[in-house]
């Protein structure tokens, strides 16, 4: 049966990745695993651009207690009116089977004409590349339409619309396969969460006659890694030692390391370190700044310190604002705001000046430990400083006073923002319905709703999970029904939170038919998800 499903898709395509095809087929993966890293891809945050890849952009170094929650970009031309629908109680309607005419959504203005000219370009391009990619006609398209559609779906993490182009690519009679864009893609498929098909890429590099560089390898690490086959990922290291022109080097180990802390293998750290020591490979700045950030975001500060020292005395890496950043979080975080105001003042008698996001944590820390009036001098310190507070600021002191049941503070700091010209994002809207949930105030989630009706702000799958939640709780099964109706139109693909808070909520209403309707159009989801993924 596989190899038929495999020979239907590549007669289908007609050619293209047809060998990429082949292996998802013959590959053991679960439904739940395909969800899982489609759910991965929706909500992985955008990289940065980059016109050529360096091995510095795989390293993710930066600590950011107060980054921004990765949003789904996604728009309508035509919004749907408000929802009016009323629910049954016995049965949820079908998400993904509603005809579009009977469909009811929240209603949305569009966005600045700016931007939404850029994004229907970009998409546009996309979704134009993507459509001839199905066809053996196109193979003398102009260069720059495909490769930019390319590098807009990689730095996008549109990891199937990048392959199908890819597969596209691959055709064109001026094609010429490079590393480089296999690194690219390479490095994506990692950020995505597709081991599968990381690997069957590095196939098909091997089938266009090209020899693997290290960056290469490195990316093949990376996406081993980050999707949580750490056996893989050091396989492939170990397999890289065999290669005279392809040893692993300081980046590679310093991927390794990331890799270990993300998985909760911290304790491989310092195993790493001696086998990197053994091959004399020295670290650099970022591999300490991974190691520091790794150790205190698991609150083991006197390694941290000790790493602190190591880096100091090595006599060529030096600590920078990122180290700054990562130990300050670090004690901030566990509420130890002695080491951490001691911490501020020694990186500053070392030479490094603080910058927007050493205030940020400083507002997070002193506010998650209710020092309300030091989390005010920050933010004058920052005004006097000219780093004027941005929207992650405001969004850290809303979250607090939220969680803190102080409404009317919250609501006051709401107004702040908006007055001082600053927009609201999902993640604002997400911290104020929680408050008016936690507090019993379902008139202001309404409120909530009513506004982003009346705004353009970007909804994401947590924001309408947020919402889905309160009504829930609440008992208000109709709107909680209502807005899981809406996602759909606004391209928010509901995850496993999504249908387990539903599920809750009519259990707790007692409509024990209209949970199990839940899970089955959950299993049904698992199942679509897997034939997409087979024959994507």
């Amino acid at each position: 049966m596989g190899k038929l499903i495999a020979r239907l898709v590549y007669m289908s395509n007609d050619g293209g990745l047809d060998l990429l095809f082949t292996y998802v087929v013959h590959a053991d993966v679960t439904s739940h695993d395909c969800v899982i890293a489609v759910a991965n891809c929706l909500t992985s945050l955008p990289p940065p651009p980059a016109q050529r890849l360096h091995r510095r952009s795989m390293e993710l170094h930066h600590l950011d207690p107060a980054n921004l929650r990765p949003t789904l970009t996604s728009y309508s031309n035509n919004p749907p009116p408000l929802l009016t629908v009323k629910s049954s109680s016995k049965k949820m309607p079908d998400y993904n089977n509603t005809p579009q005419s009977q469909k009811q959504g929240l209603q949305f203005n569009k966005p600045s004409k700016k931007d939404l000219s850029r994004i229907l370009r970009t998409q546009s391009a996309i979704k134009a590349i993507e459509k001839k990619a199905n066809s053996s006609k196109y193979n003398n398209l102009w260069p720059k339409a495909v490769l930019e559609a390319l590098d807009d779906a990689i730095r996008n993490n549109q990891w199937e619309s990048a392959l199908k182009i890819f597969g596209l690519l691959r055709k064109q009679h001026w094609y010429k396969a490079r590393c480089q864009t296999y690194a690219k893609l390479l490095v994506m498929l990692g950020k995505c969460r597709q081991p599968n098909q990381a690997s069957l890429l590095f196939e098909v590099m091997q089938s266009d006659g090209l020899q693997p560089t290290i960056d290469v390898y490195t990316a093949l690490v990376s996406a081993y890694g980050l999707s949580g086959l750490l056996d893989e990922a050091f396989r492939t290291v170990n397999y890289m030692k065999t290669i005279p022109d392809c040893k692993p080097d300081v980046f590679t180990y310093s991927i390794l390391i990331k890799c270990c802390i993300k998985l909760g293998r911290i304790h491989m750290v310092q195993q790493i370190l001696e086998e990197m020591s053994g091959l004399g490979i020295e670290c650099n700045t970022v591999t300490y700044n991974t190691i520091i950030a790794g150790y205190g975001k698991a609150e083991l500060f006197e390694p941290m310190e000790s790493s602190l020292m190591d880096m100091l005395e090595s006599g060529t890496c030096h600590p920078d604002v990122f180290t700054f950043n990562s130990i300050v979080g670090a004690y901030g975080r566990s509420g130890s705001i002695k080491q951490m105001e001691k911490w501020f003042e020694e990186f500053q008698l070392m030479g490094l000046k603080p910058d927007i996001m050493t205030c940020n944590i400083l507002v997070k820390s002193y506010g998650k430990a209710g020092m309300y009036k030091k989390m005010g001098s920050v933010v004058d310190f920052m005004t006097k400083r000219f780093y004027c507070p941005t929207v992650v600021t405001y969004n850290i002191i809303i979250e607090t006073f939220g969680k803190a049941g102080n409404i009317e503070q919250m609501d006051e700091i709401f107004l702040k923002m908006k007055h001082q010209g600053l927009k609201p994002n999902s993640i604002t809207y997400c911290s104020l319905v929680n408050a008016y949930s936690k507090a019993g105030l379902l008139s202001k989630v309404d409120s909530i709703v009513r506004q982003v009706e009346n705004s353009d702000v970007v909804l994401d799958t947590p924001f309408f999970n947020c919402v889905i939640r309160s009504y829930g709780h609440a008992g208000d099964v109709e709107k909680m029904v209502d807005i899981f109706m809406a996602m759909k139109e606004y391209k928010c693909k509901p995850d496993d939170i999504t249908f387990a808070t539903m599920i809750e909520a009519c259990l707790a209403q007692g409509m024990i038919e209209a949970a199990q309707d839940l899970e089955s159009k959950l299993v049904k989801a698992n199942n679509t998800s897997e034939r997409k993924f087979l024959a994507c």
